[in-house]
């Protein structure tokens, strides 16, 4: 009998990508589709259609098992992670009645409605009122509900993306309780819809009849439907387990299942996440997400634009790079640490503020990026340390946060996602942190950790610790360098920790006076 393993389909913003595990963590094969149907058809917006998104899905699986050598009885299972808070409106048929719109997205609801009294007058006693209408001007039911009512009139069914593909993997409308991030009425420290009583209920246009079932991660939600397997080249009939979001997935992947180790991701979007066992509000009143495993919690802060501030530096300043990289054959980004090594830790002094997107309470939704410290000597490759080094203070600041209100030191760091492949990056980050930085040494975290989940859901594993301990392991590891520690120790407590505050009153002056981001944004 061959060896078991777990197939995991890795749903992420630029691609699709169908990996094979086995038991001991290893990547037998994999196939990769990018997503290229995105549109845009205003500033602001990004969306897809639904049916995009599941082909894409199934190009990717119909790619691997192709040409794996695999054989297909090997496979006991498979499980998805996805890309957050993308929703998807169904009619009763459940079919999508309109483009989703993908967590990017930067339109929100004209208006917020007013909540029964006794909600108004509690929220406002907690300093909850502000936060609560940003989750309603942010809901895209609520935009729907406002802008396209005879669509929102029509949805019988709102699920996430991760739910939504589970329905067309198996024919059933039920989605992981670790998959429930985004403006939806959830209960983050119960891990299940929020009771009737919540005040979500009242801010959202969603009943509870439009939401799917949810399960744990690792329940095993149904088998792949011969109209499925048709479509997607998947065995009729395979289990189909319950995963987590991409981030939950990418933290577990990374060997992160204790408070004291610290989960840096270095993708599109950035965070710093720790795992515990204990419902912990990094920001208050802000609670954290679920994580991958159940009863457990992520405690998540985030640089939404993180490192697509790199993809931005390479559109608007590689130019050279990217020619040189289509002439050598490799990906622009790997040669933008020869840029890093032109230049001195801290920049000669320019200081970025990663604030590239408006937050909820740090940064609020007036924050907007900030550089200083210009002078006649900087060059886009101080520009590009520049950002590495803005990005590590932030998460820097998001690890000192969550101590202060766990009680608990984080002493290790595990970095992932894409940003994880510079050296460079991981070596500023080994610095600004004063922490050793640890590399995982296989990329695909986000899809490790779905096949962890799977494969302590199938029972090949008997617990999560176990599968971990089998199936990660640490690459290559960064020390700090003490010649470079207090640089960066200067910079970080006298001059970035107290850029937001003061540059605050500015950003509220440039929104009233420029409109942006405006609230149709």
């Amino acid at each position: 009998m061959p060896e078991p393993c777990v197939l995991a389909i890795d749903s992420g913003t630029q691609s699709v990508r169908a990996l094979l595990f086995d038991l001991r963590g290893r990547l037998l094969d994999k196939a990769q589709v990018p997503v290229t149907s995105y549109r845009s058809p205003q500033p602001g917006w990004m969306e897809n259609e639904p049916e995009a998104f599941w082909q894409t899905l199934c190009a990717a699986t119909r790619e691997l098992l192709q040409r794996t050598s695999v054989p297909r009885g090997a496979i006991a299972g498979v499980v998805l992670t996805t890309q957050r808070a993308t929703p998807v409106s169904l009619d009763a048929q459940g079919r999508p009645l309109r483009p989703s719109m993908i967590w990017l997205d930067q339109r929100r609801a004209a208006h917020a409605a007013r909540l029964p009294w006794w909600w108004e007058l509690a929220l406002r006693s907690t300093g909850m009122r502000e936060t609560v209408r940003h989750f309603q001007h942010e809901a895209e039911a609520n935009w729907i509900a406002q802008h396209q009512s005879e669509v929102w009139a029509r949805t019988a069914h709102y699920l996430l993306l991760s739910g939504w593909l589970h329905w067309r993997l198996s024919g059933r409308m039920v989605d992981s309780s670790a998959s429930q991030v985004g403006y939806v009425p959830f209960d983050y420290r119960r891990g299940r819809w929020a009771a009737a009583w919540d005040w979500k209920w009242h801010a959202l246009p969603v009943r509870r009849a439009m939401l799917p079932e949810l399960v744990a991660p690792g329940s095993v939600i149904g088998r792949v439907s011969a109209q499925a397997a048709l479509d997607s080249g998947l065995p009729a009939g395979l289990p189909l387990v319950a995963g987590a979001a991409d981030k939950a997935c990418e933290v577990l992947g990374a060997g992160c299942l204790t408070p004291e180790i610290g989960c840096l991701s270095y993708g599109t979007a950035a965070t710093f996440n720790t795992t515990t066992a204990r419902y912990l509000e990094a920001t208050r009143f802000v609670p954290p997400y679920p994580a991958a495993i159940p009863g457990h919690y992520n405690t998540e802060v985030q640089i939404t634009r993180g490192f697509w501030m790199v993809n931005w530096f390479k559109e608007q300043f590689g130019q050279d790079e990217t020619r040189e990289a289509a002439r050598l054959g490799v990906v622009p980004e790997s040669l933008f640490d020869a840029l890093i090594e032109q230049v001195p830790p801290g920049a000669l002094g320019l200081t970025l503020q990663p604030y590239w997107n408006p937050g909820i309470k740090r940064p609020g939704p007036e924050a907007k990026g900030a550089i200083i410290g210009f002078g006649d000597v900087h060059t886009r490759a101080h520009l590009y340390r520049a950002i590495l080094e803005g990005l590590a203070y932030a998460l820097r600041e998001a690890k000192e946060r969550i101590e202060r209100r766990g009680g608990a030191r984080i002493t290790r760091l595990r970095v992932s996602g894409g940003g994880s492949q510079s050296d460079a990056a991981l070596q500023i980050t080994a610095n600004v942190f004063n922490l050793p930085a640890e590399r995982p040494e296989l990329f695909e975290t986000s899809g490790l950790g779905a096949a962890i989940i799977a494969s302590v859901g199938l029972g090949l594993h008997p617990d999560y610790a176990s599968a971990v301990r089998a199936m990660v392991r640490t690459g290559r590891v960064f020390q700090p360098q003490p010649e470079h520690v207090q640089t960066y120790e200067q910079l970080y407590r006298q001059v970035y920790l107290r850029m937001y505050d003061r540059l605050q009153p500015l950003y509220r002056a440039l929104r009233a006076i420029t409109g942006y981001p405006s609230s149709d944004h």
